[in-house]
This record gives C-alpha cells, structure tokens and sequence, in this order.
C-alpha cells in the first residue's frame, strides 16, 4: 500500500509525492532505526513504484514528443522552486527574504481551528525534548558508574516531527508560494496534535472535532457555489461555451491560472498556450478555430477590427489567487 500510494501521488502531483521516501530515510538515520530498512523493502517497493508510474509516464512521453517532462518536471517543478509562477511569491530576492515565514503565518488559518493549539503543543515539546536529554545525561553518568540508562526519545513523535519539518522547509525555500502548499503534512501535525491532546483528557476534545468537520463539511457544500460566479474563467466559460468546439486551439495573455483549464477543457481538447501581447494576434491568425483569453483593456488594442464571423465575450471578476478583480475578454475565430 505504501509504494502504491507513492506510485498514484507521482501521477497526481509529481515528484513532491515521494517526500514520504524522504521521511523514512531520514527517520532511519536520525533514529538509528535499521528494522525499517527491512520492514520498507526498498528493493522491491521501489520497483513497483517505478513499475507503475511508467505504465502511465512512458506513453505520456510519447504522446507528448517529451513535453510531459519538459513542462510537468521542468517548468512545474524546477521550475516553481526557482522562479516565481502565475505571480505566487516573490520577484526579488529581498522579498524572496521576507516571504520565508510565509507557512508559519498562514498555518494560523489554514490549520484552524487546530492551529489555537500549536503554541501550546510547540511548548509541550520542548519542555519534553528538554527533559529528556536531562534524563539521558542523569542516565549516561550513572551508567559510567555500572548502571544502566538511555534515552531514545519518542520514535513516533520524532517520525511526525521530520515530516513536518521537510515539508515546510522544502516549500520555505521554493519561490513560488501557496498556502496549500503545506497541506501534505496537516495530517503528520494532526496525529502529533493528537498524540498529546488526548493525554490532557480534555472534556470537549470530541465536541471540538465534530463540530469543526459539521462546519467545514456545510463550508465545502454552500460556499463554493456563491464564490464560483465570482470566477472571471467561469463568467467566460459561460458565455461562450455554446461557440467551443473540441478541435480549438486557445491562448491566454497575463491571466494563465488553472480555472481555465477546469473549465474551457471540458469541452476542448487543445493545451492552453502562455502567450504575450506581441504573439496574440499570430496565434489566433494561424488556421483552425482558436481562442485567445486576455485583459479587455489589451483585447481593444491588439484586435480592433475583427471579421464579422468572429465572437468575443467580456467579463468581470475576482482573482482570488492574487487579490484583486479582473477584467477579462474573449476572442474567438470559428474558422
């Protein structure tokens, strides 16, 4: 199950998927724990995992003559951890400086209503980890004079622990920066929140987490609904997708976040091309049906004079992503 999992988590995000390896790894050298290795069986894991990532990988390398890699590894991934992408982060690097702490802000509302806790926690730790290391030098010294002692800590804290810390400190260092970025290790915080919450015997431990899921389940059924007409992508798809045609071709200019794609994919079947102000109209000149997705202000410069066969839409709306409204106009050539 742990190298299926590694192997659809691959497909589904990447690389980053494999951070669970990374944790063991360090685990069995920070914890001296060799019974993993055995336990893991890397060999044999590691080969079904390769296994079924390349029944999937190979025929998308093919398919896609390498572009599969070029831009799913390359731009996704090395990409987004050297460079800012879609205006997520920061663009010098004194900025790039002020935005390290960025999770360890944002974790406050992402994590709520568990983040009240993690003060709390943080302390319970090291005031644990402090006493420890007390006890192992108390046990170390009697041990020189024929006792016997150790300290080993708490394996599975410790586990959770590195976990944690790997996530949030490859996704420090990144430059591009989302607040979901960090969600791969909420459930590691949660067991360790858990772990040491329950010993505290807390009355409404149980009342707090039903009523939190009850919340967020209502959240996730009535909010999205309200906030989607809010969608410039959305308003666009709407207005126009009597006119889609799954044999188009479509562009965007200084607007490429991935609500696009959810939806005008639906009913096309062409990759959204990054394009430029000066690229627009040698694009949508090329033969076939094609769109191109771009501010109004810069839709009114670059396509005055249209042919009367072609369409074009124009919305309104809010990009979340980046905070601030949009205003957002669609050019289409049926033929």
């Amino acid at each position: 199950m742990f190298y299926l999992s590694l192997a659809f988590a691959f497909l589904a995000k990447g690389p980053i998927g494999w951070i669970p390896l990374l944790t063991v790894g360090l685990a069995m050298i920070f914890l001296r724990e060799t019974p993993l290795a055995r336990r893991f069986a890397f060999g044999r894991g590691l080969l079904l995992m390769l296994s079924i990532v390349a029944l999937w990988g190979i025929p998308a390398l093919i398919q896609t003559h390498g572009q599969f890699f070029v831009v799913g590894i390359g731009r996704h991934v090395i990409g987004r951890s050297l460079a800012t992408m879609e205006g997520h982060g920061a663009n010098s690097f004194g900025m790039y400086l002020l935005l390290l702490p960025f999770y360890f802000v944002t974790i406050f509302i992402s994590f709520f209503p568990w983040s009240i806790k993690l003060p709390w926690l943080i302390r319970k730790l090291w005031r644990g980890r402090t006493a420890g290391i007390i006890r192992f030098r108390q046990s170390s010294l009697r041990s020189r004079f024929g006792g016997v002692g150790g300290y080993n800590g708490n394996k599975i804290d410790n586990y959770l622990i590195i976990g944690i810390a790997i996530i949030f400190i490859i996704f420090t260092l990144v430059r591009t920066k989302l607040p979901h970025y960090t969600l791969p290790a909420f459930p590691l915080l949660s067991l360790l929140l858990a772990r040491h919450w329950v010993h505290q015997r807390t009355a409404n431990f149980k009342a707090i987490a039903i009523v939190t899921a009850c919340l967020w389940l209502v959240i996730a059924l009535i909010v999205p609904p309200f906030i989607v007409r809010s969608f410039p992508a959305y308003g666009l798809f709407q207005e126009s997708r009597d006119y889609l045609r799954p044999e188009m071709q479509f562009g965007a200019v200084d607007y490429q976040e991935p609500s696009l794609l959810w939806y005008f994919r639906s009913r096309v079947r062409g990759w959204m091309t990054p394009l430029s102000a000066a690229s627009a109209p040698q694009f949508i000149a090329e033969g076939g049906p094609r769109f191109v997705v771009l501010p109004s202000q810069l839709a009114a410069k670059i396509f005055p004079n249209q042919p009367p066969n072609w369409k074009t839409f124009s919305t309104r709306g809010f990009n979340i992503a980046k905070g601030k409204r949009v205003d957002l106009t669609l050019v289409l050539k049926p033929e």
